[in-house]
């Protein structure tokens, strides 16, 4: 008869091979597209080997040389909108979700509720709408001025965000409200009680609103195809789409669309692992208390 420690130890053992099975299966895809970008023999997509058989960093120098495929200006673009709406969005939740935790006023429910409301629906919906109402205000890419797309861009990004408050909100509503009592009795006002008491008590929901606010404008795709139309105002998603349609992508340049996969990928994993523990306690903390 199987005791209770064999049966505890079959257990555990059957459960690490179904997720060591699963991890192999996630990280294969992802390995394989690593090492066709260090590809120096195919270019296309059709090998005769599952693993490249030469190595080469041609294609990672060529995203840089060719002229037909700016990917510097397209990664400096990305990097300007994701910079540019990640400051603005941090700020307005920063600020909303303060707003809500600590202030109370008529139609406060009413406005968190109708938040929860609209965040039900995908931003994209709007799209044409916020298109056509920056194209009135003139801050729609245009063939005169394209890189007015990118500011405008950077707005449609970031305006609505602080719609997003829930789990800044909920950080918040941990930190005890004996310390604005405490601030107020000494005549701060509420505003440095936000800037220089809450703030500084807040670094992990910061850092996790600051990573959440930069990965979204780095990685879009939907948005940013309306609002910038010309090639020097590409960012990387719309840049790689374009070789996407090309006709010769699959027989000349899957290795190089490999390579620009993985440099688009590098900056979200350092700001992860550099951030990871501030994240965590981010999250976790903003869930404990709605």
């Amino acid at each position: 008869m199987i005791g209770l420690r064999s049966k505890r130890i079959i257990a555990d053992t059957v459960i690490y091979i179904i997720l060591l099975v699963m991890v192999v299966i996630w990280l294969f895809p992802i390995l394989w597209l690593i090492l066709r970008a260090f590809d120096g023999k195919n270019p296309g997509m059709a090998s005769a080997t599952v693993l490249p058989t030469v190595y080469s960093a041609e294609n990672f120098k060529k995203l840089f040389t060719d002229s037909n495929y700016p990917y510097g200006t397209w990664l400096l673009n990305t990097l300007i909108i994701a910079l540019g709406s990640c400051a603005i969005s941090t700020l307005f939740v920063l600020m909303v979700s303060f707003a809500l935790s600590r202030l109370r006023f008529k139609a406060r429910k009413k406005l968190m509720n109708i938040s929860l409301i609209l965040g039900l629906f995908p931003g994209f919906m709007s799209l044409i709408c916020l298109y056509q109402f920056f194209k009135a205000i003139g801050l729609a890419a245009n063939m005169n001025h394209p890189r007015i797309g990118l500011l405008g861009l950077i707005l449609a990004y970031s305006l609505a965000s602080g719609t997003g408050y829930y789990i800044v909100k909920g950080f918040f509503d941990t930190v005890p409200m004996a310390i604005d009592e405490a601030a107020r009795i000494d005549g701060a006002t509420k505003n440095r009680i936000f800037w220089q008491m809450i703030i500084p008590l807040s670094k992990p929901i910061i850092v996790y609103t600051v990573l959440t606010s930069f990965i979204g404008p780095w990685c879009d795709f939907i948005m940013a195809s309306i609002f910038v139309r010309e090639k020097e105002v590409y960012t990387i998603a719309v840049g790689i789409r374009r070789w996407v349609m090309e006709n010769t992508l699959q027989v000349t340049m899957f290795t190089r669309f490999c390579a620009a996969g993985v440099l688009i990928s590098v900056p979200i994993v350092i700001l992860f692992l550099i951030m990871q523990k501030f994240y965590v306690a981010g999250i976790t903390g903003g869930a404990a208390k709605g």
